[in-house]
This record gives C-alpha cells, sequence and structure tokens, in this order.
C-alpha cells in the first residue's frame, strides 16, 4: 500500500465526521430564518440555495452509487439543511433572488 493510499484511509474517518459537522453549520442560519430573524430572510439568495441544494442533491446520488458513505452520509445531510433554507426564503420572503 502506498503512502498516499495510507494517508485516504486514515483520512476516511475524519473525512465522514467533517460531512457531518459541515452541513450543521447549517443550523443557526436555520435557526435565525426560522425563529429570531425571519424578517431578514429578503438579505438571503435563494438562488445559492437552490444551487447548494442541487450540488448536494447530486454528490448524494454520486455517493450512493459508489456505496461511499463518506460522500452521501454528509451530502445528503447538507442536502435537507439546503432545502430547509430554501422553504424558509420562499416562505418568508417570497421568490426572491
Amino acid at each position: 500500500m502506498s503512502f498516499i493510499e495510507r494517508v485516504g484511509k486514515a483520512l476516511e474517518p475524519l473525512m465522514l465526521a467533517m460531512g457531518l459537522i459541515s452541513p450543521l453549520a447549517t443550523l443557526p442560519q436555520i435557526y435565525k430564518l426560522y425563529f429570531s430573524h425571519s424578517e431578514s430572510a429578503e438579505g438571503l439568495s435563494l438562488v445559492t440555495w437552490l444551487l447548494y441544494t442541487f450540488i448536494a442533491s447530486l454528490w448524494t446520488i454520486y455517493g450512493l452509487y459508489h456505496k461511499n458513505p463518506t460522500i452521501w452520509v454528509g451530502n445528503g445531510l447538507g442536502f435537507m439543511m439546503y432545502v430547509a433554507m430554501v422553504v424558509g426564503i420562499i416562505a418568508h420572503a417570497g421568490m426572491t433572488f
């Protein structure tokens, strides 16, 4: 096994953890959007969150296809967080850019 393969294998658990932590970083934004600053939803970009949602869905499908939980777990969770943002933006600000 090459050095790169050993490092890659050693990074798998860390990358799975990062894949979970990264989408969870969206939780404060979701909280503000739904509970404390919903009047500021007009300042959020619907296009950006739609793109994040689309990209995360593609990565999730790709990870499932390759049976790689390091890819699909975090991106699946990210997809759900981003959908929550999209729904919140539409609910509080309408179809804005």
